[in-house]
């Protein structure tokens, strides 16, 4: 990731732990991603829950590093759109 934008020359890392918050966007981003593959290979496949849940878990970690990503940028727009003002530094 960029340390700044190249267009406004906004600052993505303003404080050390900034992006804490992403994470907890990144894991439902997750769990709602594996949780949709599960329940679609549970209903297009007759194999066991464990083996559905196993198979989602892989077919997911090609999707965690752009996930992790658009996780970031979300809580960067959160950020902007509580605190338009801070200063861009």
């Amino acid at each position: 990731m960029n340390e700044r934008c190249l267009v406004c020359d906004l600052k993505f890392e303003r404080e050390e732990g900034y992006f804490l918050g992403a994470m907890y966007i990144s894991y439902g981003l997750a769990l709602a991603a594996i949780g949709a593959l599960a329940v679609l290979m549970f209903l297009f496949t007759h194999l066991s829950p464990a083996k559905v849940i196993l198979w989602s878990v892989v077919l997911f970690m090609p999707l965690a590093p752009s996930i992790t990503l658009f996780s970031r940028v979300l809580w960067i727009y959160l950020d902007q759109s509580l605190d338009p003002d801070l200063p861009r530094t």
